[in-house]
């Protein structure tokens, strides 16, 4: 049976456009996800990142979530050591009290910034190294068995808001093989420990209240299209304008050619970026779908989050139904 289909969207703002351009986009792409079948949206936070704008992503879960109906949207994921638990408990609280059973909280270690943005959130080296313990105290508050005595989140939504672990090393399997709750892999940009990890957490795992078998999902790119050559097409401009951006920071007006770009993926120095993006399903509708069906039983996940590339938006919402119908 084919794993469940979900979606990350990047929340890019491209060239020429605004913040505001992004939010409109990722309306239009959970709305063509929605009607294509797919099981949730998610949204990551990243800061300091002037080509990205889901920075205050609970703000934007809500704006999307007002834009759609039936569709799980939900934090791919929230950087907790960046945040107070019970501040990420109030705000996924509101947001599973206003879109009842519709509302997903991932939750990562990592900065998601650099080091200077790192400090100007207050956060230091030191932070992640609570982060077992920042989820378990976010956890009590969700689910009414608060760690703090006397504190309460509120609002509290009905029913709880499910927690996710995302990793891309063993530290991420094996916390959410010991708390009994999924695990997502960000081999869509970090596929070297994919295999070894979803095996430590499938042989580690104990049940909990929320999950009692594991639960695996594999992040993947995606360029689906009508025909192979307009995909690879969509799938080279994407990934030089990609390598312009992490060359740069996002620094705009920096003027690589694109001669100059697959020169310097195919370099030494280059292989490693290029590597990143190992897991891509490329290709017509049915192309993607034998490649994602063949990665996901590759690593036995029970669903994959996809993120479409194509640089224009309407080649992004096309890649979505395709991708969606093909399953």
């Amino acid at each position: 049976m084919a794993p469940a289909l979900s979606l990350l969207d990047l929340a890019p703002i491209s060239a020429g456009q605004t913040a505001r351009d992004s939010f409109e986009a990722s309306v239009e792409l959970a709305r063509a996800a929605e009607r294509s079948g797919y099981r949730r949206v998610w949204y990551a936070e990243h800061h300091n990142m002037p080509t990205i704008a889901s920075s205050a992503t609970s703000v934007v879960i809500g704006y999307v979530a007002a834009h759609t109906s039936t569709i799980r949207l939900g934090a791919g994921g929230i950087m907790l050591p960046n945040h107070s638990p019970l501040v990420i408990a109030e705000q996924f609280g509101t947001l599973a009290t206003l879109f009842p059973s519709r509302i997903d909280l991932g939750l990562g270690r990592a900065p998601g910034s650099d080091q200077n943005t790192m400090l100007a959130l207050r956060r230091d080296n030191s932070s992640a190294d609570s982060f077992p313990a920042d989820v378990q105290e976010l956890q009590g508050y969700l689910n009414g068995r608060s760690r703090v005595p006397g504190v309460q989140a509120v609002p509290r939504a009905d029913e709880v808001v499910p927690l996710y672990i995302l990793g891309s090393s063993l530290f991420g399997a094996n916390l959410a093989a010991q708390l009994g709750l999924p695990y997502a892999f960000a081999s869509h940009f970090a596929p070297d420990a994919l295999h070894t990890a979803v095996t430590v957490y499938r042989e580690k795992f104990r049940p909990s209240d929320q999950l009692d078998q594991p639960y695996v999902i594999a992040g993947m790119n995606v360029f689906a299209a009508d025909d192979r050559a307009t995909a690879e097409e969509q799938r080279t401009t994407a990934y030089r304008a990609r390598t312009r951006s992490m060359l740069t920071r996002g620094a705009r007006g920096a003027n690589f050619t694109d001669a100059e770009i697959d020169a310097f993926l195919a370099s030494p120095n280059g292989a490693s970026l290029a590597a990143m993006t190992r897991y891509t399903a490329t290709g017509t509708a049915d192309e993607v779908a034998d490649q994602l069906n063949a990665f996901a039983a590759s690593v036995g996940a029970d669903e994959l989050i996809v993120a479409h590339h194509a640089s224009d938006l309407a080649d992004r919402i096309h890649s979505i139904e395709l991708t969606g119908k093909s399953r």
